[in-house]
């Protein structure tokens, strides 16, 4: 197996993190999302260029999958979406925590698919704002202003959401 290849299995994890937060924790759509890049990446491998940012080319392929996606399902059938009633998709290390990471999980589903994927590439990917434009194919101004709005928005949600969840208890 060439280095190459070995970078790119490299960045699944990061992949699949990112996918699982675009589309909501929907495990499986994550996962055949990270397949449908890694194949796309995969089979144009010959097309990245040495040097340039590996991790960037592959998110932006990402998003690319993912916007394609999204066009093909507004065509298609509606589907259910499934809760998480088990709670396997939330940490056990503290109840605190596993409500906190619910709100949070909530929170970023209330926010706009632009602004969450900007948010979550900046935040989670720890990516910087020309990565980010590049990968989007927007200008960078406009990462910068959908960042700050994605962020008001979630501390707005995120507030006003822990004020109305607590309870006093005798």
């Amino acid at each position: 197996m060439s280095t190459l290849h070995q970078q790119v299995i490299e960045y699944i994890p990061r992949l699949r993190r990112y996918a699982r937060a675009l589309l909501r924790n929907d495990i499986l759509a994550a996962d055949d999302l990270v397949q449908d890049c890694l194949e796309r990446a995969l089979s144009h491998l010959h097309r990245w260029r040495a040097g340039s940012d590996l991790r960037a080319w592959l998110f932006t392929i990402m998003h690319n999958v993912y916007v394609n996606q999204i066009r093909h399902l507004k065509n298609g059938p509606d589907f259910v979406e499934l809760s998480d009633e088990d709670g396997s998709l939330i940490a056990n290390s503290s109840a605190e925590s596993g409500v906190m990471l619910r709100d949070l999980e909530r929170a970023l589903a209330m926010l706009s698919p632009d602004q969450r994927e900007i948010l979550l590439l900046v935040s989670l990917e720890g990516m910087q704002y020309q990565q980010v434009a590049e990968i989007l194919g927007i200008p960078e101004g406009t990462v910068m202003s959908r960042l700050s709005r994605a962020r008001t928005q979630l501390r707005t949600i995120l507030t006003q959401g822990t004020a109305q969840t607590l309870r006093r208890i005798k």
